[in-house]
């Protein structure tokens, strides 16, 4: 036997050896795992090639969940007919264990608990059958979990917290279902998407730059939330403005800042908003009945800079629902779990990146440039040499190559199941009375 670069390459012989071996421990579990434990070892796919690290081979598991193919890539559907074969069988065979453990557990617990969820975690494929049954939250649970958070959209922690048992305990069949309500909407978009196109994931409040059918740029996004939903919509984008202006809807008007105002007089004034009559004459907040039955008819507008609610940078796409996309002054909501708190239009991460690309055919706009006239904080609008499709969806589940399935949470409840809305009874409970997040006020 030779060893090279820390892999071992087993001849036919030893392998048997190992499969006799592995199925003399596995007898003492049970017939049929000792069977499924000779299956697995003679048929793994690459079965001449054995990691001695499986550490380092779990984190390259975790980055194998990213695919640079397009949720919305024809290619797809081959993956997510595949994928419902593979959750029809899972179905069949009687679906997957529950996991009730009594806490939050990680990398060096012990619990009875955890050989339901090394059952479980192998079921889905997310962990290999050579991890062998235990009570032991080793290496191989960890790196499992990690990829188990990854394909749900969790954070990659590895520890077994609230919502990744929520996931976890999604049936199966709730699973399969909810891939065939998405393989319908998938279907849907299967036509020609043009050369260069933006998509927002409403459920996996993401963006993706595609261009030729691959993922050029990924971002992360905080969309509307459960009372205040984003739209969908398919449309082109045909304009960027750098430093905008901010216009309140007469929804937060209504709800927010007239509110606001009769607590605090100043209010509008120390974030920058003014008033405007319908001729464009400024009027001045304290000429205004703040205690009237309906809210002033009047805009507010607030002045470019850096509370300014848009922050850098406002992306304009053609709709009817007063929706774009943004930045934010408030960057730390991309570090959140639930990024559902906007009144319907999408803040993005990593916006002037995402401009970059959108103006790449424009002419004089290099990220230079852009940088250069953001350090200005004067309002200027730019239209786009060509205008570029965005696609907002609602994708909860799809699958890509390498059967790596992928679900969301279903945070608007249209996939027909209580169980894959998750998160949506906290957002609400949060989210009530609170002040819209698309316009940030000062403290």
């Amino acid at each position: 036997m030779s060893k090279k670069s820390g892999i071992v390459d087993l001849s036919r012989r030893s392998l048997l050896r190992g499969a006799a071996a592995a199925a003399g421990a596995a007898a003492m579990v049970g017939p049929a795992f000792a069977q499924d434990a000779i299956n697995d070892l003679i048929n793994a796919p690459r079965r001449g090639n054995w990691d001695d690290q499986f550490d380092a081979q779990a984190s390259r598991t975790v980055a194998g969940v990213v695919s640079n193919t397009p949720i919305l890539s024809a290619s797809n559907l081959i993956y997510m007919q595949q994928a419902i074969s593979q959750y029809q069988m899972i179905v069949s065979n009687g679906g997957w264990p529950t996991i009730n453990p009594p806490a939050a557990l990680r990398i060096g617990a012990t619990d009875a608990v955890v050989q339901s969820l090394r059952q479980r975690l192998m079921i889905s494929g997310d962990l290999p059958r050579e991890a062998g049954m235990s009570n032991s939250y080793d290496s191989y649970v960890e790196g499992a979990v990690k990829r188990f958070q990854a394909r749900h959209g969790l954070p990659e922690d590895g520890v077994l917290g609230e919502f990744t048992v929520k996931a976890l305990n999604v049936g199966a069949d709730v699973r399969l279902n909810q891939l065939n309500t998405n393989l319908i909407r998938l279907q849907s978009m299967s036509g020609d998407l043009g050369r260069r196109y933006i998509l927002v994931n409403v459920p996996g409040a993401s963006v993706e730059a595609v261009e030729n059918d691959r993922v050029a740029l990924r971002n992360t996004a905080v969309v509307g939330r459960i009372d205040r939903p984003t739209h969908m919509i398919n449309s082109k984008i045909y304009e960027v403005i750098l430093n905008p202006y901010w216009t309140a809807p007469r929804s937060i008007v209504e709800k927010d800042i007239v509110p606001l105002m009769r607590k605090d007089p100043t209010y509008l004034t120390r974030n920058s908003i003014r008033l405007f009559d319908g001729n464009g004459n400024e009027v001045a907040p304290e000429t205004v009945d703040w205690n009237a039955e309906k809210a002033p008819n009047l805009m507010f507008r607030q002045d470019p800079g850096k509370i300014n609610a848009m922050a850098s940078t406002k992306i304009n796409f053609h709709n009817p629902n007063n929706e774009y996309m943004h930045d934010t002054p408030q960057q730390g909501l991309f570090n959140k779990l639930m990024r559902f708190e906007s009144s319907g239009c999408i803040r993005v991460q990593n916006v002037r990146d995402l401009v970059t690309w959108l103006l790449r055919d424009t002419p004089d706009w290099s990220r230079q440039e852009i940088e250069r006239v953001i350090t200005t904080r004067q309002n200027n609008p730019i239209k786009l040499a060509e205008e570029v499709p965005v696609y907002i969806v609602y994708i909860t589940g799809w699958s890509t190559s390498d059967n790596i399935v992928q679900f969301r949470d279903d945070i608007y409840q249209k996939d027909g199941d209580a169980q894959l809305a998750l998160q949506a009874n906290i957002g609400v409970e949060q989210f009530a009375g609170s002040v819209d997040e698309d316009f940030v006020p000062l403290q």
